[in-house]
């Protein structure tokens, strides 16, 4: 996870009331919106911005400029919480959802609004408890929380809320992750090494 920008220090110190979640795309664009005034956050929106019929890629990256910019215009949101491009993907594909991801938060920032980005494996952890969780696993988790009916029909849509929610996990918790780590792990061992440990620990009881 990486800040960027000066504003993102007051997000850490003022509760953030209304989160946008992006996970940005180039064919599909995820987009939430989180409400945290109040005892428990609220899913506000929860769509896709579907990119795949324009096929000039050019003009795909202005309509996620200009959708970004209605969004905030409509919602007035305080921040944006945007998902990193994932490192496993090849060179290409990193371009392109660079490219998405940049001109999101520029729009952002051309309506003043603060940004934080958040590598796909923290927003896993942080959502599930599993930096390695698929993507069906994250939405059940979300439908979980946050009581929707349906699953949405792409998981970029619930992949934008897990951002926001991780964004406003952060805040209400930003030792979380770290305590998860420092957790002590159970382990289970096999009745072989069980046997094992009780011949080592009682010689005295066992007969050649």
């Amino acid at each position: 996870m990486q800040r960027y920008d000066f504003f993102c220090t007051f997000a850490k110190i003022f509760a953030l009331m209304l989160i946008l979640g992006i996970d940005p795309g180039t064919r599909i664009l995820g987009y939430s919106l989180l409400d945290t005034d109040g005892p428990k956050p609220q899913m506000v929106v929860m769509d896709v911005l579907y990119l795949r019929q324009i096929d000039d890629f050019n003009l795909r990256i202005r309509k996620i400029f200009d959708t970004t910019q209605r969004i905030i215009d409509s919602y007035h949101p305080d921040h944006l919480a945007i998902e990193a491009p994932f490192a496993g993907k090849n060179v290409q594909s990193m371009l392109k959802l660079g490219k998405a991801q940049g001109v999101a938060i520029g729009a952002a920032m051309s309506r003043d609004l603060s940004y934080t980005e958040y590598q796909p494996a923290a927003i896993k952890q942080r959502v599930t408890g599993n930096g390695n969780a698929a993507k069906e696993q994250v939405a059940m988790m979300l439908q979980s929380i946050f009581g929707f009916s349906d699953m949405p029909r792409y998981m970029d849509a619930s992949d934008a809320l897990a951002v926001a929610y991780t964004c406003h996990l952060e805040q209400t918790d930003p030792l979380g992750d770290l305590r998860q780590q420092l957790k002590p792990k159970r382990t289970t061992k096999s009745k072989k090494q069980q046997w094992g440990d009780f011949v080592k620990n009682n010689p005295d009881l066992i007969s050649e």
